[in-house]
């Protein structure tokens, strides 16, 4: 019953958005009493962090099939490579946000990670501590976790502003490349390897 409670929230986020994730709607839909979901999720926030929890998983599983596609196509060694390997991952990341936009915005939300229910930052905090190690490699100049963290709240704005459709309006841009190529200069300097 647990895991088909989750199942279903996935299902609804992924449909209508984190919005419609009542805790009615989604024993609605799994074809339970209304209150079947609290004999295994206590609270409202602790099934919204288990739905939330497979999203992390998603993006982390994404992330690792992009990572494994461009190692395999080889690439440079040291800072290039670590380069090009966050501009993959940064691909990734802004494609889940497009893709999965419900999913997205519930991964995100605020009450969520604070709670720490269900060991949501557990699940989320390593997708992070890889980044920052990534960057540690291309920035070796630089504070890995406060350039990480700049670069990964660049790219959350970009997916954020880029789906409620400002970016598009601000810039006339008709997709996000443009905007990723300026952030990873921006952050990492030029592709080239010269800062």
């Amino acid at each position: 019953m647990r895991d088909r409670l989750v199942r279903v929230g996935v299902e609804l986020v992924d449909a209508e958005g984190a919005q419609a994730l009542s805790l009615r709607e989604i024993a609605r839909r799994a074809g339970v009493s209304h209150g079947a979901p609290r004999r295994h999720f206590p609270t409202h926030l602790d099934l919204l962090s288990a739905i939330a929890r497979e999203g992390f998983r998603e993006l982390g599983a994404r992330t690792a099939r992009a990572e494994a596609e461009a190692e395999a196509e080889g690439g440079t060694e040291g800072e290039r490579a670590a380069r090009a390997r966050i501009e993959v991952l940064a691909r990734a990341y802004l494609d889940f946000a497009r893709t999965r936009s419900g999913m997205y915005e519930l991964m995100f939300r605020h009450d969520l990670l604070e709670s720490g229910r269900l060991g949501l930052r557990d699940t989320s905090l390593p997708l992070f501590a890889g980044f920052v190690a990534l960057v540690a490699e291309a920035r070796p100049d630089a504070d890995p976790a406060t350039a990480a963290g700049a670069l990964w709240a660049n790219l959350h704005g970009i997916a954020q502003l880029w789906r409620w459709g400002s970016l598009r309006l601000a810039t006339g841009a008709e997709d996000v490349e443009p905007l990723l190529a300026a952030t990873l200069r921006a952050h990492l300097g030029p592709a080239g390897g010269a800062r």
